[in-house]
């Protein structure tokens, strides 16, 4: 099983250099363009998540995201120091309420979990450690 990780810095600009390497990573793993694009739409959200939410201060902070592909199952872990946050404690939202009445926010987790197959947390030593999974047929 081959490992790349991508290590990324706390600045918004950074969702640039990941999408290179998901499209870098994706051709050369051969990974259908599908998927390779739903990876990114997670990858980009939940990044961009602890980017602007899970830090107090503007020092610089790294962002590792190891990914993995075996078996035709694609893993994701992503670990950070940012402020804890438990994705799998956030309630779903009601996609299916008007617009006007719906709370601001929520959906980017919401497409995580309809997108990937499988999703762990833990909190490990002051790191937030988000596990995914997704078979690949």
């Amino acid at each position: 099983m081959e490992e790349k990780t991508i290590t990324l810095i706390n600045q918004i600009a950074q969702l640039e250099v990941l999408a290179d390497a998901i499209e870098s990573l994706s051709a050369e793993w051969e990974i259908p363009m599908s998927i390779s694009l739903n990876l990114n739409l997670v990858l980009e959200e939940l990044v961009t998540n602890i980017i602007f939410y899970g830090y107090e201060d503007a020092d610089e902070h790294k962002i590792l995201i190891h990914l993995s592909f075996t078996a035709n199952i694609l893993h994701v872990r992503i670990e950070d120091d940012a402020k804890e946050f438990n994705p799998l404690l956030q309630s779903e939202p009601d996609v299916s309420a008007p617009i006007e009445t719906r709370e601001i926010g929520g959906l980017g987790i919401h497409f995580v979990r309809k997108i990937m197959d499988d999703m762990e947390y833990q909190r490990i030593d002051n790191t937030n450690v988000l596990k995914l999974r997704k078979k690949i047929t």
